[in-house]
């Protein structure tokens, strides 16, 4: 029988303990921004580097005002609730979107959504 040492990330896991640069947040403590009527933004983390996640909240019939424009860098969207689309297609929950820097769209909703938006290192 073999005996491991385990990891540091084991350790943690187990321990509960976290290293000192660990973050957590709860959207419903995240102050909201209204962005446009209907459309709101939940900030809950940003990265030294210009890393940011956040939550979109799309109430039924909104559409962002303009183009979407993705720069400098790409954008990540994970649909939590409801369907999503970016003025092209219907994204149900459950569903990821990576839009590549410089690429846009015209995000809206019929039944209202709920999007984990999540910017890389810039």
């Amino acid at each position: 029988m073999t005996t491991e040492t385990p990891r540091a990330a084991d350790t943690t896991a187990r321990t509960g303990e976290h290293p000192p640069d660990y973050v957590w947040s709860a959207v419903h403590d995240a102050p909201t921004h209204e962005l446009f009527p209907g459309i709101r933004l939940r900030p809950l983390w940003s990265g030294e580097s210009g890393a940011k996640a956040q939550v979109l909240e799309m109430d039924p019939h909104t559409c962002w005002d303009g183009i979407d424009v993705h720069e400098p860098g790409p954008e990540e969207v994970f649909v939590v609730s409801g369907v999503f689309n970016d003025g092209e297609r219907d994204y149900p929950a459950g569903s990821f979107i990576h839009a590549p820097a410089g690429s846009s769209h015209i995000p809206q909703t019929t039944t209202g959504c709920t999007l984990f938006v999540f910017y890389p290192d810039s």
